[in-house]
């Protein structure tokens, strides 16, 4: 009997430390996290702010690479609202990093720490909507990146 309960222990230990596991690697292959609002201007114009926070030691790419890099640049695609117009491009608020790496002879536009992406949107009308799409960003240290990943994101306008 007790050759069970110790055989039942340390299969429910093994779990254990397989879950922790698990928790510790998805904390890893997550280290850029994205949030997501609007801010009213006036009555039918909006900011729509894309949010992306990085852990220590991890960048995301600027939308625009000079011509050597091999980074993945951030990109947005924004689904078509009949209610809306989008004034410019996307604008980039944060520190922008220029990164040389001299091993590839390579350079990079990148951000550490936090970047705001700021849409400017403008409604057709007096209504309430929101503005949907996706992002695909590339999350990277000096030393390894991760595959890119794409965001999906509803932003209410209100």
């Amino acid at each position: 009997m007790k050759f069970v309960q110790l055989l039942n222990m340390k299969k429910t230990l093994a779990l254990f430390l397989a879950f922790i596991a698990v928790i510790a690697v998805s904390a890893q292959n997550n280290p850029v996290s994205w949030s997501f609002s609007s801010k009213k201007i006036n009555d039918k114009e909006y900011e729509v702010q894309m949010v992306a926070t990085m852990q220590k030691g991890w960048h995301v790419y600027s939308q625009q690479q000079p011509e050597d890099a091999i980074a993945i640049p951030t990109s947005f695609k924004f689904n078509k609202n009949p209610l809306v117009d989008f004034e410019g491009k996307v604008k980039e608020v944060g520190k922008l990093e220029k990164f040389k790496d001299v091993q590839l002879d390579v350079t990079a536009y990148q951000y550490s720490h936090k970047v705001v992406f700021v849409q400017k949107i403008k409604l057709k009308g007096k209504v309430k909507t929101n503005v949907s799409g996706k992002l695909e960003f590339q999350a990277c240290t000096d030393e390894k990146c991760l595959p890119p990943k794409t965001v999906d994101f509803t932003i209410p306008l209100s």
